[in-house]
């Protein structure tokens, strides 16, 4: 059972709790995404393992704090480890995040998703386009870039929520997160950010990592989608373009701090519809 936020959430408590905790967090994530996902994850305070054979993936998940699994380069026996680790994973009450990218491209990809879903994720985290195509089963986006705002999803996200029991997060220019019940918008982040490879994918692994010893997903993944857009911003005062926002990005989320975070404007929470 949950404790239910209804007021005011504050990030910066939940990384705090994140960096006593320092989490193993397990990616079954894509082949671009990798490095980048590491380096996110080691700068904000957690420990990254990149395990993807399906000889091991289960026994490592029900080792690890938490598991992402993202769908953005398939193959038959990564689909097989995606499952078996995403199983493990819940057995051993660990939470998981699933990162549905281009769910909606192929045949293929939607057949995973489905799949992935009856495993009971604790937050899926995508953005309008997937998020849309994963309730309906549909297709969407442009490859693994959104044509669809936000708010064109909330209504998707909600129903998606209560219909598996999960907390959604749907990604973009203003973030969204609901458990079917409660909805938050979440402000923040740069225009370079969708310039730098792979962020939303590592946005994922720091919505495990938030997972880790919180009572409440919906809170956590809140928390961790603000102090993430508030990095960015802070990244974006000082980059030239995306190549030196990316540097400028890790320094912002290995620095960010309490008083960082006070500045914030208030995340309310508000009854989904």
């Amino acid at each position: 059972m949950t404790t239910a936020t209804r007021g005011p959430i504050d990030p910066a408590a939940h990384l705090a709790r994140l960096r006593e905790r320092a989490p193993l967090i397990h990616n079954i994530t894509n082949l671009v995404a990798m490095n980048p996902m590491a380096n996110v994850l080691l700068a904000l305070g957690a420990s990254p393992a990149m395990v993807h054979a399906r000889e091991e993936a289960a026994e490592f998940a029900a080792l690890a704090d938490a598991l992402t699994v993202n769908i953005g380069t398939l193959s038959p026996h990564w689909v097989e480890a995606m499952e078996e680790a995403a199983e493990a994973a819940r057995l051993a009450g660990r939470p998981w995040v699933l990162d549905p990218v281009a769910v909606g491209a192929t045949a293929y990809r939607r057949e995973t998703g489905r799949r992935l879903l009856e495993r009971r994720p604790t937050v899926i985290r995508g953005n309008a386009s997937e998020i849309l195509a994963l309730e309906h089963q549909g297709s969407g986006g442009r490859g693994v870039d959104s044509s669809d705002p936000t708010e064109a999803a909330e209504q998707a996200a909600v129903a998606l929520a209560r219909r598996i029991d999960a907390v959604v997060a749907v990604t973009g220019e203003v973030d969204l997160v609901t458990d079917g019940r409660r909805l938050a918008r979440i402000p923040g982040g740069h225009a370079l950010m969708p310039r730098v490879t792979t962020l939303g994918c590592a946005l994922t692994g720091v919505v495990a990592a938030f997972l880790v010893g919180a009572k409440d997903p919906f809170a956590a993944s809140v928390a961790a989608l603000a102090c993430y857009g508030e990095a960015g911003r802070r990244a974006g005062e000082v980059a030239n373009g995306p190549g030196s926002f990316a540097v400028a990005f890790l320094d912002a989320l290995y620095s960010l701090d309490h008083d960082q975070l006070a500045t914030l404007p208030t995340l309310e929470v508000t009854d989904a519809p």
